[in-house]
């Protein structure tokens, strides 16, 4: 937000000081991000004086050329100059050599010394809009005969000098979205050094009806929409450039001019934080003003000559017959104040933050009105701005008053009651606060102090502060006027080290991640909000149990996850039009579900998903495509990594998944697959997906405290033996691995599937499977014997219990 420092300086009477005020309002909380020099005139007029052109003659090289003779003060120079009404005895401004003069648009261009068409030339005698004071080209600009040469020019001209401050504004001060405000605060922060400035605020006593010929009728069909509401006509207006002193404030801020009506509206909102909105009277039809909203599909096309179609819910200000505005956002094309337009109606309100935010998100708009608006104004400035701008538009515009203001305000908003206890303050400080410095610095912030008693302050916080509501709220606006750095530190630091059995969720996500990474996957992170259509996409992800927010940003964040799939989709998406194919991302995160009125759940996942290539093709291997198993080792050797090694697999009942696994541990923990198709086009992707969902929650139960034992290296080698498997085709090596394991416990160390070989030669229904078998016995060297007798009894029960054959 911008603000002009000489703006502020009309509410309160300071010298100027810049840096210090700019520091100070950081203190205060209203970050300052920079300070820029604004000039009414880019440049300053700086190289302009006043000259006293001597002589003029016709130039002896061209027709229309004239050679002068110029008294710049300090010297007579000669001056080619070509503008018509130049003549002797003129008083006129002169650019200097080395003067840097600035065109319209901002470049900037110096005065040299030059020869043009032969003669001399020593400066250039200048015209209003070559100075950027105007917007005439006829000739040159001829002064004051009474002036002196080379008086400066920036004395004869009405020149302004102001800093522009930029403030980075934090959601929750909407009172400080004026001057006004900005103020307010910095009278507060000057206040604590003992210099309780007066704070003037625009007098509106003049204000009165001069006849009432132009009633205009308010209607408000919405008032839990629109719970206040002002208007007042004026007649007989001239539609004009506006003031110079208007202009400038407004320049200063980033805001160009355009006439006077529309100038004063934008001035007060910026000086009061009141949006105003000025209607051409002569299209209101029916004098009727009516608040409503209008049917869903309904069009309004606005200033910027956009159609819209509007949503059942936008508030809308109509007249009798016809919409004109969107409340609080953005005015209509054709009821605008125009070059033409000699009569106006005014309006002031207040409309409803929640209203105007959802109507200015879901048609693109970001207006300094909806900005204010859906923060919250102070609905008690209303009638006073209305007034405020009333009196500056006769001043600019002429006219007069021709209606009583009508304010329909059914139901006040009425301020905020706070008791304040002194011993919550000092609790929270950490250090005790004067009472009476207390009452001082509240009554700064225009807090109003109804009693005070020896636990307490019963405290009146105004409408518009409607981020302070509770005690906490008011010992931070407390403090930082006060000043944190005004606050003492111990220099004793008190801890305690507690220790705790429980497993560190933390450390075992950076465990996770960390083995993820070092196997070549990224780190991704989506947002938790997404759009309801992805929750058709599935059965399994029921629109029924969606969490659905109740003020969307967009219709494509307006319901709380329940996968994660759905934001690793968006991003495969994302990288893959990008020419990003080769992806493998894992992420950490929540999924909400509402399985009954109110009672939401939340639950951790850890999702993998891999598509195109583990490593690019070489001259020493092929490309390898990221394929199911890749992504099934990746999961087992995290569980692995976690002491979770006891899995059971079985088909997954996933329906986005065309076909996976599940996995087991007593419980379910994960479940990977590949990605339907169907699903995958819906993000427009072409490429194969695997995906993996594992049930973070349900993984940190089984995981248990890690101890380490550390054993030497056998010293006794270990023998490998091999067998060649005839099996069933639905056997799985899973399941002959299982086995081994728990018939030979001791001796046996591994069990590796090494060839496969389905094909002629083997009976229907048959495939062959060669396992490789790692015996070791740690304390002394196997024999023959008990290498034989490990085996045989292993392929007993291979044989016993999987129903194989030993080719």
């Amino acid at each position: 937000m911008k603000v002009s420092y000489n703006w502020i300086r009309q509410f309160i009477t300071v010298p100027e000081s810049i840096e210090d005020h700019a520091a100070l309002l950081t203190s205060l909380g209203l970050e300052v991000e920079g300070v820029e020099k604004f000039e009414s005139v880019k440049g300053g007029l700086q190289g302009i004086v006043v000259g006293h052109v001597l002589e003029c003659v016709k130039h002896p090289n061209a027709d229309k050329l004239k050679l002068t003779k110029v008294n710049i003060g300090s010297e007579t120079v000669q001056i080619v100059c070509g503008a018509p009404n130049v003549a002797a005895g003129q008083k006129v401004p002169v650019a200097t050599i080395g003067t840097t003069l600035y065109t319209e648009s901002g470049e900037a261009w110096k005065i040299k010394k030059g020869k043009i068409r032969g003669e001399e030339s020593h400066g250039m005698i200048c015209a209003e809009d070559e100075l950027n004071i105007g917007t005439s080209h006829d000739g040159i600009m001829v002064l004051d005969e009474n002036l002196e040469p080379g008086t400066l020019f920036s004395d004869v001209i009405n020149i302004e000098n102001d800093y522009t401050i930029e403030i980075g504004l934090t959601p929750n001060r909407s009172d400080a979205m004026s001057h006004l405000g900005v103020a307010r605060d910095l009278r507060a922060g000057l206040a604590i050094d003992g210099d309780l400035l007066e704070f003037i605020t625009p007098s509106v006593s003049s204000f009165h009806v001069d006849n009432r010929s132009h009633r205009v009728d308010i209607e408000i069909e919405k008032s839990e929409l629109a719970p206040r509401y002002c208007g007042v006509t004026l007649t007989g207006l001239t539609i004009k450039d506006s003031p110079e002193w208007i202009q400038n404030r407004l320049k200063a801020i980033g805001i160009v001019p355009k006439n006077n009506v529309v100038d004063i509206t934008n001035y007060v909102m910026h000086e009061l934080g009141q949006p105003l909105h000025a209607f051409d009277l002569a299209t209101i039809e029916g004098n009727k003003i009516v608040v409503k909203t209008l049917p869903a599909g309904t069009t309004f096309t606005t200033l910027d000559e956009v159609e819209h179609e509007l949503h059942e819910e936008d508030l809308m200000i109509c007249d009798s017959v016809k919409p004109l505005c969107i409340a609080g956002v953005y005015g209509g094309l054709n009821s605008g104040v125009k070059k033409g337009t000699n009569s106006i109606f005014l309006e002031s309100a207040y409309f409803n933050p929640v209203s105007v935010r959802k109507t200015a998100k879901r048609h693109g708009f970001n207006t300094d009105a909806s900005f204010r608006f859906e923060r919250g104004i102070d609905p008690n400035i209303t009638e006073y701005a209305l007034k405020r701008a009333a009196l500056l538009i006769l001043e600019s515009a002429g006219g007069e008053i021709s209606s009583d203001i009508t304010d329909v305000y059914p139901q006040k908003i009425e301020d905020q009651q706070v008791f304040l206890p002194f011993s919550k303050v000092n609790s929270l400080i950490g250090q005790e606060i004067p009472k009476e410095e207390i009452k001082s610095i509240l009554r700064t912030l225009d807090i109003n102090v109804n009693n005070v008693t020896e636990t307490g302050l019963g405290l009146t916080i105004p409408a518009y502060r409607n981020d302070v509501t509770r005690p906490a709220d008011v010992i931070e606006e407390i403090l930082r006027v006060y000043g944190y750095d005004r606050i003492g530190t111990s220099d004793k630091l008190n801890a305690s080290i507690a220790k705790t059995s429980r497993l560190d969720n933390h450390k075992l996500q950076d465990l996770v991640a960390q083995q993820l990474a070092g196997q070549g996957f990224y780190e991704m992170m989506a947002n938790s909000l997404t759009s309801d259509k992805h929750h058709t996409l599935t059965d399994q992800i029921s629109p029924k149990n969606e969490v659905r927010m109740l003020n969307p940003l967009s219709s494509d964040l307006s319901v709380m996850r329940q996968s994660l799939i759905y934001g690793a989709l968006e991003a495969v998406s994302h990288n893959i039009n990008r020419r990003q194919e080769n992806l493998r991302l894992f992420e950490f995160g929540n999924t909400y579900h509402q399985y009954q009125e109110r009672q939401f759940t939340e639950q951790k996942h850890l999702s993998l998903i891999t598509t195109g290539a583990i490593h690019e093709q070489s001259w020493n291997h092929p490309s390898r495509k990221a394929d199911f198993f890749y992504i099934k080792g990746a999961v087992l050797s995290a569980l692995k990594r976690l002491g979770i090694t006891s899995i059971n697999e079985k088909p997954t009942k996933m329906d986005f998944l065309s076909e996976g696994i599940s996995l087991n541990s007593g419980v379910k923990i994960a479940d990977l697959g590949v990605v339907k198709k169907k699903i995958c086009k819906s993000f427009e992707i072409d490429a194969t997906v695997h995906y993996a969902n594992i049930y973070w929650d349900e993984v940190l139960k089984l995981v248990k405290e890690e101890r380490k034992t550390v054993t030497t290296i056998p010293k006794f080698p270990a023998v490998k033996r091999d067998l060649a498997l005839l099996v069933n085709d639905e056997t799985s090596f899973k399941e002959l691995h299982n086995i081994a394991l728990q018939t030979e416990k001791k001796l046996l160390k591994e069990v590796q599937l090494f060839d496969v070989y389905e094909g002629k030669n083997l009976a229907k229904g048959k495939k062959s499977y060669a396992l490789s078998f790692l015996l070791q016995d740690e304390v002394k060297t196997l024999t023959d014997k008990q290498i034989d007798k490990a085996m045989q009894k292993i392929q007993q029960q291979l044989e016993k219990q999987a129903g194989v054959e030993l080719r």
